[in-house]
């Protein structure tokens, strides 16, 4: 099993092997005017359900998953590495790391760093498109590694009548000001999920953007009574900084995560359900 994040040092050494795509999940903009050679360019969004308003909703299509992903190049025998800007991108690596991961693909992995450390590093860049060769990727579906709305709520219901309080947590992802109430385009209720449990997921950076050592996000978990035998659920607005949180729990060798893609935008607008402020 590889590591979870690979080095810059690692992947500067690795450009070229056969078998490995590197994906940037920048805005395109961004990308054209300068990656990591030979990467490929995609963003969450592309593969967000677009009959839903709920845009942190995955598209419920796994052939239309498949096809996107194979058009990029990316095949089910590939060794894929994303990167970002981790200080601008809201945890999209972790994003597109969760969402390969939940389709079953084996070899993914992160860049520790992402594009600041690489720049910062004088490494080499390419500007210009990308030009992905076709692949073909099948997913294998992991469900252990999705929560929806329903499965959420019944957690919840639960832990208020006293169960479950010791084999689950919730984590909310987003800011202290987020989770204590405010609210942004498209929330219509401020506040977070009943007995959430407020990790923001922006805490666990070097200056550099790579990530800190294992042994200090285990502290900041410790602190926050989360243990390796428990199922956790980690959520946010919209299923990317809380999938960036989820990775950086399986760094720190939590085994039982998951994403709730939904998130808040989909927990808010709907009245029936439950909130804390």
């Amino acid at each position: 099993m590889p590591s979870l994040f690979v080095t810059t040092e690692e992947l500067e050494k690795a450009l070229g092997t056969p078998g490995l795509v590197v994906v940037d999940v920048r805005p395109k903009l961004e990308f054209i005017a300068g990656h990591v050679p030979g990467s490929i360019q995609t963003v969450w969004r592309d593969f967000s359900d677009p009959d839903s308003d709920i845009k942190g909703l995955l598209d419920p299509q796994t052939s239309r998953l498949e096809e996107k992903l194979s058009a990029l190049g990316i095949g089910n025998e590939n060794r894929v590495v994303v990167y970002t800007d981790p200080f601008d991108s809201w945890g999209s690596e972790g994003r597109i790391y969760w969402m390969l991961s939940y389709l079953g693909l084996q070899n993914v992995q992160v860049l520790d760093g992402g594009w600041v450390k690489w720049k910062r590093e004088g490494r080499k860049t390419e500007m210009g498109l990308a030009s992905p060769t076709a692949a073909t990727f099948r997913a294998s579906i992991r469900p252990e590694l999705i929560v929806l709305k329903d499965e959420l709520k019944t957690l919840v219901d639960s832990r208020a009548e006293g169960k479950c309080l010791e084999s689950h947590a919730v984590i909310d992802a987003r800011s202290p000001k987020e989770y204590n109430g405010a609210m942004g385009p498209g929330i219509p209720r401020g506040g977070h999920v009943p007995s959430a449990i407020s990790i923001p997921w922006d805490q666990f950076f070097n200056e550099d953007a790579s990530i800190k050592p294992k042994e200090e996000l285990q502290r900041v978990f410790r602190e926050n009574k989360l243990t390796e035998d428990q199922e956790i659920i980690c959520y946010c607005t919209g299923g990317v900084r809380s999938a960036w949180l989820l990775t950086v729990l399986q760094f720190a060798g939590y085994s039982k995560v998951r994403n709730y893609t939904g998130s808040w935008w989909e927990w808010s607008n709907d009245a029936s359900l439950p909130i804390e402020t």
